[in-house]
Protein backbone atom coordinates (compact mmCIF):
# COMPACT_ATOMS: atom_id res chain seq x y z
CA UNK A 1 0.00 0.00 0.00
CA UNK A 2 1.24 3.35 -0.73
CA UNK A 3 2.69 5.32 2.36
CA UNK A 4 0.26 8.39 1.41
CA UNK A 5 -3.05 6.17 0.59
CA UNK A 6 -3.24 4.93 3.78
CA UNK A 7 -4.11 8.05 5.61
CA UNK A 8 -7.81 8.24 6.88
CA UNK A 9 -9.78 11.26 7.99
CA UNK A 10 -13.24 9.91 8.74
CA UNK A 11 -16.23 12.44 10.50
CA UNK A 12 -17.98 9.69 12.68
CA UNK A 13 -21.46 11.95 12.93
CA UNK A 14 -25.55 11.76 12.58
CA UNK A 15 -27.96 12.48 9.96
CA UNK A 16 -30.05 14.54 13.18
CA UNK A 17 -27.61 16.35 13.49
CA UNK A 18 -27.68 19.83 12.41
CA UNK A 19 -23.75 20.99 13.60
CA UNK A 20 -22.50 17.57 11.48
CA UNK A 21 -24.94 18.51 8.41
CA UNK A 22 -23.52 22.29 8.54
CA UNK A 23 -19.98 20.53 9.10
CA UNK A 24 -20.25 18.92 5.51
CA UNK A 25 -19.49 21.51 3.04
CA UNK A 26 -16.27 22.42 5.08
CA UNK A 27 -15.09 18.73 5.60
CA UNK A 28 -15.87 17.72 1.64
CA UNK A 29 -14.06 20.81 1.12
CA UNK A 30 -10.64 19.55 2.92
CA UNK A 31 -11.01 16.13 1.19
CA UNK A 32 -10.28 17.70 -2.57
CA UNK A 33 -7.84 19.37 -0.81
CA UNK A 34 -6.09 16.15 0.24
CA UNK A 35 -6.84 14.08 -3.11
CA UNK A 36 -3.94 11.63 -1.34
CA UNK A 37 -5.61 11.07 1.84
CA UNK A 38 -9.18 8.86 2.03
CA UNK A 39 -12.01 10.82 3.47
CA UNK A 40 -15.09 9.22 4.85
CA UNK A 41 -18.25 10.75 5.95
CA UNK A 42 -20.03 8.02 8.27
CA UNK A 43 -23.14 7.55 9.83
CA UNK A 44 -22.89 5.99 13.40
CA UNK A 45 -26.86 5.20 13.34
CA UNK A 46 -27.01 3.92 9.32
CA UNK A 47 -24.02 1.57 9.93
CA UNK A 48 -24.05 0.96 13.88
CA UNK A 49 -23.48 -2.86 12.91
CA UNK A 50 -20.49 -2.27 10.91
CA UNK A 51 -19.12 0.56 13.94
CA UNK A 52 -20.21 -2.32 16.61
CA UNK A 53 -21.44 -1.85 19.69
CA UNK A 54 -18.84 -1.12 21.82
CA UNK A 55 -18.17 2.45 19.71
CA UNK A 56 -19.96 5.48 21.63
CA UNK A 57 -20.49 8.95 20.71
CA UNK A 58 -21.70 11.38 23.00
CA UNK A 59 -20.45 14.75 20.92
CA UNK A 60 -20.54 15.49 17.28
CA UNK A 61 -18.66 16.16 15.23
CA UNK A 62 -15.92 13.25 16.07
CA UNK A 63 -13.26 13.11 13.42
CA UNK A 64 -10.85 10.14 13.42
CA UNK A 65 -7.29 10.43 12.09
CA UNK A 66 -5.32 7.25 11.37
CA UNK A 67 -2.31 6.36 9.50
CA UNK A 68 -2.91 2.02 8.54
CA UNK A 69 -4.02 0.87 11.62
CA UNK A 70 -2.23 3.42 13.79
CA UNK A 71 -4.76 5.99 15.11
CA UNK A 72 -3.62 9.43 15.39
CA UNK A 73 -6.45 11.48 16.59
CA UNK A 74 -9.82 10.45 17.54
CA UNK A 75 -11.68 13.34 19.44
CA UNK A 76 -14.71 15.79 19.27
CA UNK A 77 -13.02 18.74 17.18
CA UNK A 78 -14.78 22.47 16.31
CA UNK A 79 -16.69 21.70 13.47
CA UNK A 80 -14.34 24.59 10.96
CA UNK A 81 -12.44 23.49 7.76
CA UNK A 82 -9.00 25.00 9.55
CA UNK A 83 -9.55 22.19 12.04
CA UNK A 84 -9.61 19.68 9.95
CA UNK A 85 -6.37 20.41 7.91
CA UNK A 86 -4.43 21.24 11.40
CA UNK A 87 -5.35 17.93 12.81
CA UNK A 88 -4.19 15.99 10.02
CA UNK A 89 -0.85 18.23 9.35
CA UNK A 90 -0.36 17.83 12.87
CA UNK A 91 -0.59 13.78 12.88
CA UNK A 92 1.48 13.72 9.69
CA UNK A 93 4.05 15.74 11.71
CA UNK A 94 3.99 12.98 14.16
CA UNK A 95 2.64 15.72 16.58
CA UNK A 96 -0.19 13.36 17.40
CA UNK A 97 0.91 10.03 18.30
CA UNK A 98 -0.30 6.77 17.38
CA UNK A 99 -1.95 4.47 20.01
CA UNK A 100 -5.13 6.79 20.85
CA UNK A 101 -7.80 4.75 22.07
CA UNK A 102 -10.48 3.74 19.89
CA UNK A 103 -12.89 0.51 20.19
CA UNK A 104 -11.24 -2.42 18.54
CA UNK A 105 -11.78 -2.79 14.75
CA UNK A 106 -13.08 0.75 14.46
CA UNK A 107 -10.28 2.12 11.94
CA UNK A 108 -11.20 -1.34 9.62
CA UNK A 109 -14.76 -1.04 10.06
CA UNK A 110 -14.30 3.20 8.85
CA UNK A 111 -12.14 2.20 5.69
CA UNK A 112 -14.58 -0.58 4.72
CA UNK A 113 -17.45 1.99 4.68
CA UNK A 114 -15.25 4.84 3.21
Amino acid sequence: MNAAADWLVACLCAAWCGTCNEYRAAFDAAARQHPDVRFAWVDIEDHADALGEQLDIENFPTLLVAQGEAVRFFGVVLPHAATITRTLEAARAADLSAGVAVPEGLVDAVRSLA
